[in-house]
């Protein structure tokens, strides 16, 4: 799995590196995604420490499960973020189809109906998200900060508020308790979703078309490419991965709420961020955005553990967004210096 895709369109990787091998190593690194790594190391170190439950298979697995909807809908944000957009709408559109599916199996629809469906029906969201901002020169910000209000508003409206219960007997309550070699459903699902995401961002040619719009759109543009339908394409993926899942967080609560996933943009972005996937477009990875969700979750995890206010959570993760963007904005300057240090004779 390819962990940076931006030197194959910035060019980057075609000039020879000078200096030791080790300093050629360090310019082809993803330095973002490298600093992450160690940061979730000392994370699962200092919690582990702190509270010996943390890592404790019962708790890694309880973690992998908490963390399966941010991975998800990470995966479908990095092509959001890769191609210079943004998607604010993905928690309520999560809260939209939970709240509508489990109204549909209330009504005595199967839920091999329900669940394409509710993918449907984000997917939709998302290719509205789309066609306004692609087709209709919108900023993707203004957009989805206008449908992010209207599609809980829908939600809301819809059932006033309430959760709807969802029966235990039927398939899709059943895949919330499912589980194989330890962990959940949710959690395979989420890896399936993330390797599949790498091979298209890494592999294919709508991956580079991605990355190329988000480092120099009018150069793709003029290479033939549709650049407003890959933009419009990569904001449906966004809006089907919110419905997939809010299908499993509903699956997992057994019910459906328009109150549900408040907030979960941000802390989507910020493990997109934290990742390494350039905040403004050209580089992005799968895997960075893996890390930033487990960073995310264990931060979550590990000071629900230590007895910490859950009000503190919200409040530490925008910190550490503020950090992430901090990192992207300073992160050449943090690789110039690094390679001018490797590169110095010995």
């Amino acid at each position: 799995m390819s962990t940076d895709t931006a030197p194959e369109t910035t060019g980057e990787r075609t000039r020879s590196a000078p200096g030791s091998p080790l300093a050629q190593w360090w310019a082809h690194t993803n330095k973002a995604t490298l600093l992450m790594v160690g940061v979730t190391v000392l994370l699962f170190l200092g919690f582990g420490i702190a509270e010996p439950k943390f890592l404790t298979f019962a708790n890694l697995s309880n973690m992998a499960t908490q963390i399966a909807p941010i991975v998800i809908v990470g995966v479908a944000m990095t092509f959001v973020i890769t191609s210079g957009q943004i998607d604010l709408s993905v928690g309520s559109t999560i809260a939209f189809v939970a709240a509508i599916s489990a109204e549909l199996l209330l009504s005595g629809l199967d839920s091999a109906v329900v669940i394409p469906l509710g993918i449907l029906a984000g997917a939709a969201w998302g290719l509205v998200n789309g066609w306004l901002s692609a087709y209709n020169r919108i900023p993707p910000f203004v957009v989805t900060l206008a449908t992010m209000s209207v599609i809980r508003g829908v939600a809301l409206l819809r059932t006033e508020g309430y959760s709807v219960p969802i029966d235990s007997r039927l398939f899709l309550a059943r895949i919330g308790d499912a589980s194989f070699l330890g962990f959940s459903a949710a959690a395979w699902i989420a890896l399936t979703v993330a390797v599949l995401g790498a091979i298209l961002l890494n592999h294919t040619r709508f991956g580079q078309y991605v990355t190329g719009i988000g480092s120099q759109e009018e150069s793709v543009r003029r290479a033939g490419v549709n650049t407003r339908r890959i933009k419009m394409w990569a904001m449906v993926f966004a809006g089907g991965a919110a419905g997939l899942a809010g299908l499993l967080i509903a699956a997992r609560l057994g019910s459906g709420s328009a109150n549900s996933a408040q907030a979960f943009e941000l802390t989507v972005i910020a493990a997109v961020v934290l990742g390494g996937t350039n905040l403004f477009g050209g580089r992005g990875t799968i895997l960075g955005t893996v890390i930033g969700a487990v960073i995310t979750g264990a931060i979550a995890n590990g000071l629900t553990l230590l007895g910490m206010s859950p009000f503190l959570t919200p409040i530490v993760t925008g910190c550490v967004l503020i950090l992430a963007i901090w990192l992207n904005l300073r992160g050449r300057d943090v690789s110039d210096l690094m390679r001018r240090l490797l590169s110095r004779p010995t």
